[in-house]
């Protein structure tokens, strides 16, 4: 119950405010970000993207606004991007083994919260909307050692190798 009223207050606020958001922290410190996350080095969590069946489903229906789009393919265990059109793989085949199907009932609308804008052509769970601002991926030092339980599909800045990181549900994969 609580994680539907933060939910919901969540989303209306950010419905609300075109503004940065911090999470894990207090105040922004980067002025070039729309989303910022708790950067301390003690960081062990990470972003995990929507584990989704039907990859058409996930994409609008305006072709301009998917290109970025990321998230986990319950059909071959992959951790993908779309990019200029197509599915980029960012990750081998990995498990599914771990998620928890998610049974409740879902808005059919397009998105889910956005930030940066009142409105979107994109479809998603978190949409970011920004000309001139970007979102920094939490940071993990070696993601691999210190996230002791990474969830299929979960995403994150390895600070050590200066990449990023994408955990397929078996193994992590890197990225320059």
């Amino acid at each position: 119950m609580k994680k539907i009223i933060f939910t919901a207050l969540l989303s209306l606020v950010m419905m609300n405010v075109k503004a940065q958001v911090a999470i894990g922290k207090t105040s922004i410190t980067n002025t070039s970000v729309i989303l910022e996350f708790d950067n301390a080095l003690t960081n062990k969590k990470g972003i995990i993207l929507s584990a989704v069946e039907n990859l058409t489903k996930a994409l609008s229906t305006d072709p301009s606004t998917n290109n970025g789009t990321f998230l986990f393919d319950r059909n071959d265990d992959k951790v993908k991007m779309y990019e200029n059109n197509i599915w980029v793989s960012l990750s081998d085949s990995g498990s599914e083994a771990k998620i928890t199907p998610n049974t409740s009932a879902e808005n059919t609308g397009n998105q889910g919260v956005i930030i940066g804008s009142a409105t979107s052509n994109a479809k998603g769970v978190l949409v970011l909307e920004s000309a001139n601002k970007a979102m920094v991926l939490p940071w993990i030092q070696h993601p691999n050692v210190n996230v002791k339980d990474p969830y299929p599909g979960m995403i994150c800045y390895d600070t050590a190798s200066r990449t990023l990181a994408v955990f397929d549900g078996s193994v992590w994969n890197y990225w320059k």
